[in-house]
């Protein structure tokens, strides 16, 4: 029999993980490694030559540990300091580097979002280290492309947020308005507005809107979605506009209780819209409107990677190690 090696558990064959947490804590152990990875990333390949700004040439870079200059690489022709953290999210941070990727870590290995209260514990950081970590992450790395989308297309506008409180619907219903009407009108000013579009076997993109989202919605479908694209949408009179300005347009009646009729629906989208109130919901509790779209960011990103061969942690590594200029 063959001896077993104790110190690489295998993963389990029904697992889908790509990367497990002793993969990362064996592959990423301490602060030196992570520094090693961006400045092969960014600058040297082979860890040791890169174009010096100075001598403007390829040259041999050392890195010396020393105090002053632990972040550094030295070009040893002419004495320029290179610091791969600069033009990145870590750069004047004075958070571990390891700690830094343990974080992209757990964002990209949860698919309901983790809080930065959890990070907080998890890291052993203050709480306002953690949601800046999380804050940085979030709206600097998992960004929304602006891929094009074909072939058939949902769309549809959803509203995060509390319900009313009993003083607002009083507050409404003194304005003249009836007890329902109150009651609808106080939860449309406690939410936010949120217009997405989902390519059916694609991808997804979600916004934050103004309440008045007609507008705004169809800049972004005027720039996401190509002429000819069939549009499934629910029966809001928004969309009406929609064939005129060429795309094939079904709709899906929910006002008369009918979700699906063949393949008109837009069941795809409010899965999506289901995933991220769970998520807000289960994780966070509530997120304000100023920091809403960081949040979409996060789900978006994960939802349109969530096929990819290569793991979510390795894209985010990707891009927080831009290539130098």
């Amino acid at each position: 029999m063959a001896p077993v090696n104790r110190n690489q558990p295998e993963r389990a064959s029904s697992s889908d993980s790509q990367m497990t947490i002793m993969d990362f804590m064996r592959e990423w152990p301490d602060d030196a490694t992570c520094m090693d990875y961006l400045w092969r990333q960014r600058f040297s390949p082979d860890g040791t030559h890169a174009a010096c700004s100075h001598c403007c040439e390829i040259r041999t870079f050392k890195h010396y540990d020393c105090a002053g200059r632990a972040t550094s690489w030295t070009c040893t022709g002419c004495g320029t300091h290179v610091s791969p953290l600069v033009g990145t999210i870590f750069e004047k941070s004075s958070t571990s580097l390891h700690l830094w990727f343990y974080a992209m870590y757990l964002m990209s290995s949860t698919r309901c979002g983790i809080s930065a209260k959890q990070l907080e514990r998890e890291l052993g950081v203050t709480y306002k280290t953690a949601w800046r970590m999380f804050n940085l992450i979030r709206t600097q790395l998992m960004t929304q492309d602006d891929e094009t989308m074909s072939g058939e297309v949902e769309m549809d506008e959803t509203y995060v947020g509390g319900k009313p409180r009993g003083k607002e619907v009083a507050a409404m219903s003194r304005a003249g308005l009836g007890r329902m009407q109150a009651g609808q009108a106080a939860g449309r000013a406690k939410k936010t507005t949120v217009f997405g579009m989902v390519e059916r076997g694609g991808k997804v993109a979600a916004h934050v809107v103004p309440t008045n989202w007609k507008a705004p919605a169809f800049e972004h479908i005027e720039t996401r979605v190509l002429p000819a694209t069939t549009v499934y949408t629910d029966e809001a009179a928004a969309y009406t506009s929609l064939e005129s300005k060429g795309y094939p347009h079904r709709r899906i009646h929910h006002a008369t209780k009918v979700y699906v009729d063949g393949d008109i629906h837009t069941n795809t989208i409010e899965g999506f819209w289901s995933l991220v109130k769970n998520g807000i919901r289960g994780a966070h509790h509530s997120v304000s409107a100023k920091h809403l779209q960081g949040y979409l960011n996060e789900y978006v990103w994960r939802y349109n990677h969530r096929d990819d061969q290569t793991s979510m942690f390795r894209l985010l590594l990707l891009c927080s190690a831009p290539p130098a200029n």
